[in-house]
């Protein structure tokens, strides 16, 4: 880490043109090329935000699993957000992984977006300064974190190749913001998306060095997105620095040949070379020197209480009747209803996956809560609607040995069986290949303990066949429709054919997939039993509500409606799961709705419950989480980092579909809240809302009379706490600017903090407002200014709740730059 610049260019000059113009080309699917030459050894990187994977995509290499960025955002908690950024550095540092890629810095710019849980929030300062609080956590302990995916990419649809046109002053104030505070923290790689800006793909676009690199001064690296890079020179010649993943693709060979026959200059190499070899020297992976050693990892007891308190930390309670908390030594019986009860969804769907070192669900949460205290009945009402669950240990059996799991072989084109393994789970992402390896087969032995018509399936691309008991149920040739890594790899869609179990028999499941270049190597194989009549299912949902002291109903999205590589067409739970809701609510006034989601669903039935709890996708540590929150051991501590709309079509932004290949950001600066209040909407939540377990009063909001510009300012709220119990209450500050010569949002997220009281006393809280939030960058003289004159200051509890109003002055600068 100290390899200063001097030496750096030493090394630099060892190496041959050749061998410089090689290492910007990746050397694996993660890992990076090394160099003996100069003591240059690979860097490992890791998909995150929620997780550190590591290399292998395995079941059984199983990770700590934090709650979604979404839900990380809603802590409004730099510090707890660090220390969570410290936890996956030593999950990097446990699975030898030196580049985290993480995190993901794009905004909620509409309610569809199908990656909201990987993402923070809505608002571009929010977002850096959560964003860069994870960034200060991982780096801290030795680890580069990677702010991505510059800029942008916001969107799913077509995210290959759409063509982003935003003005320059949105896409410098909204866009690029959340990114310029990342480089300000220090983060040490950034990630192009794979979408072009206003006409130019972002590996090749003067982006990437201005602002980045000349007016931020990042020293690090710019990385592509795996696969994004898809010419040669045009990138080579823009602020690129790394191609991944390799081997092959047009950097490698391709770029020695450009920088050989001069379309690539050596000095464009040499910076690049340049900025890696700075990167490994940091890393401690230069010169020959090891890794700095690792810290003591920390105790397993320690690492789940910390993942435990960041679920009731970003929690949020939309909604409160009296409801909660519920007291543990008033119920005899309590009803936790529902299928995401029981199979509590921790993480959204994409490249951030991880297999979890545990899952504690919803129910589980409950029953250990009460500990046998109270009676707890779990009924799952009807099914969701959505796709058969990969099969797992719990569901079958490896048709070999007997034990739990499933049989992978790898055939070769005669099938002869060149490889065999038992492994836990069905979902098979990155199975072992071996020379010869023509066919992925998988076997399992179902033990059905319902019987009638199972749904089964096999996911992937290429020749498929599923047979049960040697019949064929399905086979074809089901060609990928795109070249999307997040579908091809991690994602396929899956093809199903039905069949009739019998309760308690035997049967055999076998599932090929036949290798072929451009198919990837996922293969999930999956079933699911028949679906309960849903009349009976709601009926008896009610039934057990009823004669309840309490019920906890928890309904969410489900494995295909939030992921990585589509977006989302709607925001409803389903009929189903809102008919639950309703049923439920009728049958007990005493009714927690528990919401299982990374972004934004609709709620229709939201004024019908007794409480409404967001839990996001919460972790491997969810269901104690949120058990927490509903007995009252913790409070919830999340604000909504994104607004709510109740139904899809009072959105203000809701555009995520490209025309012509081309998305264009038309509200300009009015994302988020921004855009509610210019149309005069009101949501069903607004960014900020969130409750507490006890209440609050805004009784003074103190400001300078005077500021210059260019300056930080910071003013002071005072705060009550009129409730019953010690709180903690998130003080939020907006500007506004009556009168501005240019276009301004009606009123914008400027800081915040957070202040604690016990009943009945009051706190002040001091609000830093960077200089930042005042300034306005003026497309004609390209650069950055701040109206003079007078500003109002706003403060309270969220965007749509600001009951305290006072004037600002602003002058002008005494000194240079203001």
């Amino acid at each position: 880490m100290g390899t200063s610049e001097e030496e750096i260019d030493r090394l630099l000059g060892k190496l041959t043109p050749r061998a410089r113009a090689l290492l910007p080309g990746g050397a694996t699917t993660w890992r990076t090329r090394a160099e003996p030459a100069v003591g240059l050894r690979e860097l490992v990187m890791s998909d995150g935000p929620a997780g550190v994977r590591g290399e292998a995509w395995d079941e059984r290499n199983t990770s700590v699993l934090l709650p979604s960025a979404s839900a990380l955002a809603a802590t409004w908690d730099e510090e707890l957000v660090e220390r969570l950024g410290g936890l996956l550095a030593a999950e990097a540092r446990r699975k030898g992984v030196d580049v985290l890629l993480a995190p993901t810095l794009n905004l909620h710019r509409t309610p569809l977006g199908g990656r909201h849980f990987e993402c923070l929030s809505e608002d571009p300062e929010l977002t850096g300064r959560i964003g860069a609080a994870l960034v200060r956590g991982v780096q801290a302990c030795g680890i580069a974190a990677t702010a991505k995916h510059y800029v942008a990419n916001d969107s799913e649809t077509d995210r290959l190749t759409v063509d982003v046109h935003v003005g320059e002053r949105a896409l410098r104030e909204v866009y690029l913001a959340p990114f310029e505070a990342a480089v300000a923290a220090g983060v040490r790689l950034v990630m192009t998306g794979y979408n072009a800006v206003n006409g130019t793909t972002l590996t090749a676009s003067d982006l990437l060095t201005d602002p980045l690199k000349s007016e931020w001064g990042f020293d690090g690296v710019v990385v592509s997105d795996w696969g994004a890079v898809r010419d040669t020179v045009g990138p080579a010649r823009a602020g690129l620095d790394l191609a991944m993943p390799g081997p092959g693709g047009p950097w490698g060979e391709g770029l020695a040949r450009a920088v050989a026959d001069g379309d690539v200059p050596e000095a464009a190499v040499d910076d690049k070379v340049r900025r890696l070899l700075r990167l490994a020297a940091w890393l401690g992976a230069l010169g020959g020197r090891d890794s700095p050693p690792a810290p003591s990892p920390a105790r397993p007891r320690r690492v789940r209480a910390l993942v435990r308190r960041a679920v009731a930390a970003g929690a949020v309670l939309l909604a409160n009747r009296d409801v909660l908390p519920l007291d543990p030594d008033r119920l005899r019986t309590v009803a936790v209803i529902g299928a995401h009860a029981a199979s509590t969804r921790t993480q959204g769907g994409g490249s951030a996956g991880v297999f979890p070192q545990d899952e504690v669900s919803v129910l589980d949460g409950v029953r250990a809560a009460l500990g046998g205290g109270a009676r707890v009945v779990h009924v799952p009402g009807p099914r969701p609607d959505g796709p058969a669950p990969p099969l797992d240990r719990d569901a079958c059996a490896d048709p070999r040995s007997g034990l739990p799991g499933v049989l992978l072989r790898m055939l070769d084109a005669d099938g002869r069986e060149l490889y065999a393994e038992r492994r836990d789970s069905g979902r098979l992402l990155e199975p072992r290949l071996v020379p010869g390896a023509h066919t992925v087969e998988v076997g399992a032995r179902l033990r059905p303990g319902t019987g009638g018509r199972w749904t089964l399936g096999v996911a992937g691309f290429g020749r498929m066949s599923l047979l049960l008991d040697g019949h064929p149920l399905l086979e074809g040739d089901f060609p990928p429709p795109t070249d999307d890594p997040a579908v091809v790899h991690v994602n396929p869609p899956a093809q199903y054919a039905t069949a009739d179990l019998a309760a308690g028999g035997s049967v055999l499941l076998v599932a090929r997939r036949e290798l072929a270049p451009g198919t990837g190597r996922a293969t999930v194989v999956s079933a699911a039993p028949p679906a309960p009549d849903a009349a009976a299912a709601l009926a008896g949902a009610a039934r057990a509500a009823g004669a309840a002291d309490a019920a906890v109903v928890v309904v969410g999205t489900t494995e295909h409606g939030e992921s990585e590589g589509y977006d989302r067409t709607t925001l409803s739970l389903g009929a189903t799961q809102d008919a639950l809701v309703r049923a439920v609510a009728a049958a007990n006034p005493r009714t927690v709705a528990v919401v299982n989601s990374g972004g934004p669903v609709e709620l229709p039935w939201r004024d019908a419950v007794g409480a409404l709890l967001l839990a996001w996708f919460p972790g491997q540590e969810g269901g104690g989480g949120v058990a927490d929150v509903l007995f009252g051991r913790a409070e919830p501590g999340g604000r909504l980092p994104t607004t709510w709309p109740a139904v899809l079509a009072d959105a203000p932004v809701a555009r995520v579909r490209p025309v012509d290949g081309r998305l264009a950001y038309d509200e300009g600066l009015h994302v988020g809240h921004r855009g509610w209040l210019r149309e005069h909407r009101t949501p069903a939540y607004w960014f900020g809302h969130g409750l507490g377990y006890t209440t609050w009063t805004y009784e003074e909001l103190t400001v300078p009379p005077v500021t210059p510009a260019g300056h930080d300012l910071t003013v002071r709220v005072r705060v009550r706490n009129t409730g019953p119990r010690a709180g903690r209450e998130v003080a939020q500050v907006y500007l506004a600017r009556p009168g501005s010569a240019v276009e301004r949002p009606v009123r914008w997220f400027a800081g915040y903090a957070a202040v604690r009281a016990r009943p009945g006393e009051t706190a002040t809280v001091a609000v830093r407002i960077p200089a930042r939030a005042l300034r306005h960058w003026s497309v004609e003289e390209g650069g950055w200014h701040t109206e003079t004159g007078r500003w109002r200051v706003l403060a309270g509890r969220s965007a749509g709740e600001v009951p305290l109003v006072a004037d600002l002055e602003v002058v002008r600068s005494p000194e240079p730059g203001g």
